[in-house]
């Protein structure tokens, strides 16, 4: 169950936009990075299918597509932001 806070807002999700201090990544970059390095290792190493990874992050982050992808080419480097 999510915690509410006076002003409205949802504490949980502030909590997944806010960068670690440990490293600077936030929630949803974590989860698509561990992902990814998961599946790539169940691939042998071979491309993973951004739909696939996709699917494995909303498991842990509630995301949109649009917020994904434009993490996901933040990342690793490759595409263009939307």
């Amino acid at each position: 169950m999510r915690e509410r806070r006076e002003g409205g807002g949802d504490l949980a999700l502030d909590l997944d936009v806010l960068p670690d201090v440990r490293d600077g990544l936030t929630r949803l970059e974590r989860v698509i990075l561990w992902q990814l390095d998961v599946v790539g290792k169940e691939r042998g190493g071979r491309m993973v299918p951004t739909a696939q990874l996709y699917g494995r992050v909303v498991e842990h982050v509630d995301v949109d597509q649009r917020t994904f992808l434009r993490v996901l080419s933040r990342l690793t480097g490759k595409g263009t932001t939307p």
